[in-house]
């Protein structure tokens, strides 16, 4: 049986196989999922979606997850949406720039399973 409570989430990530593994997670978890597997296409989705939370890759193809991340952290609009960090970049430089710009967490992906992401991301949206 599905679980509904529909809360909308982007997952921004261009591995399309890990992509479509998050999103099967996270609707059977019953939330609504939009996928973007480019930084530019990202940006345009937070915008007409206005998910309750993005869980965005930092290598992304056409922009960067830093500038995706930087590009929503200026619009008045979309500040306010937590941008959950999900990379293998695990530099501490990296870490320390995505919480600097506005991340609310920084998860590398080998250290997580895609379940416990989806723990991470339920607690959140039930704050």
């Amino acid at each position: 049986m599905l679980k509904k409570n529909s809360t909308p989430i982007l997952i921004i990530e261009d591995d399309i196989f890990l992509a479509d593994l998050y999103k099967t997670k996270f609707e059977l978890e019953g939330f609504e999922v939009y996928v973007a597997y480019d930084g530019e296409k990202g940006l345009e989705l937070v915008a007409k979606k206005r998910p309750a939370v993005v869980l965005l890759d930092l290598i992304l193809p056409k922009l960067s997850g830093f500038v995706v991340l930087e590009n929503l952290k200026k619009d008045k609009n979309l500040k306010d949406i937590p941008v959950i960090l999900l990379t293998n970049l695990s530099q501490k430089a990296d870490v320390e720039k995505g919480l600097r710009l506005g991340a609310v967490d920084y998860l590398i992906k080998a250290h997580f399973m895609p379940s416990e992401v989806v723990a991470k991301i339920n607690k959140l949206v039930k704050k």
